[in-house]
């Protein structure tokens, strides 16, 4: 079983926890050592994680939250996005639900060095509360964020990736051997108009390990290529090149 790809249809961001249930210490451990087993989108980038109880931040979701520090260079927030969802699917593998927490705090926002990034609320759930039909969320239209005729097997599922107030900024330039992706400007949003690119560049680092589960999943090898994420005034905003072999 492919459990990433399988989770992309089960997960769904929990807006509501039951607090008659709780995490037991032995589930604790195991999200502590998949924590440890997360692969970066970049190396290089240093990174740190706590998991605390939610009563230690400003959230209001779940019964813990892990939180994210790192180290402030090019890619960072793409980073984050990349690694932390790997976290979302894996705990809804275990019944685990979990929230992207975009604007909660933490007590402690610099940590070795390190800045708080974002964090990621859960807490246990029921069978029943995850998602039946992934179909049923709300996602825009293939055609506004996926040109081309190409991989549209990927495309239709990817495009659930989950975004900050369901923003979903990707938008993708797709022939046979290339994929191209980016991330839209002027997005309109309830966040603070400051704030979007923030977030929205983590949305991209969602979208991207989304992006790859869905090409490992149907036996597509590429070669990945990040562009530089600083200065640039195009609309949209290059975020990545996906090149695949031909034959």
């Amino acid at each position: 079983m492919d459990i990433p790809y399988e989770m992309i249809f089960k997960r769904k961001s929990f807006r509501r926890f039951d607090e008659s249930l709780a995490l037991s210490g032995e589930e604790l451990q195991d999200i502590e050592r998949q924590v440890a087993r997360l692969i970066p989108l970049e190396d290089g980038i240093r990174v740190n994680y706590r998991i605390i109880p939610r009563k230690q931040t400003s959230s209001r979701r779940g019964e813990y939250c892990l939180l994210m520090y790192s180290e402030i260079k090019e890619h960072y927030l793409l980073n984050a996005g990349y690694l932390l969802e790997q976290m979302d699917l894996y705990l809804a593998a275990q019944d685990i639900g979990a929230c992207w927490y975009g604007m909660g705090k933490p007590e402690v926002t610099h940590e070795a060095g390190l800045d708080f990034v974002i964090m990621l609320a859960f807490g246990k759930g029921r069978p029943e509360e995850f998602r039946k039909d992934y179909t049923r969320s709300r996602r825009k239209d293939l055609s506004v964020i996926w040109k081309g005729d190409s991989l549209m097997e990927i495309a239709e599922v990817a495009r659930y990736a989950p975004s900050s107030c369901n923003s979903q900024p990707w938008r993708v330039y797709c022939d046979p051997h290339r994929i191209q992706v980016f991330r839209a400007t002027g997005i309109r949003s309830i966040m603070p108009a400051s704030r979007v690119p923030y977030y929205n560049s983590i949305d991209m680092g969602i979208f991207l390990f989304f992006l790859e589960t869905c090409l490992a999943h149907t036996g597509h090898s590429f070669e990945r290529t990040l562009f530089p994420d600083e200065g640039s005034r195009a609309d949209p905003i290059p975020v990545a090149s996906y090149l695949m072999p031909e034959g």
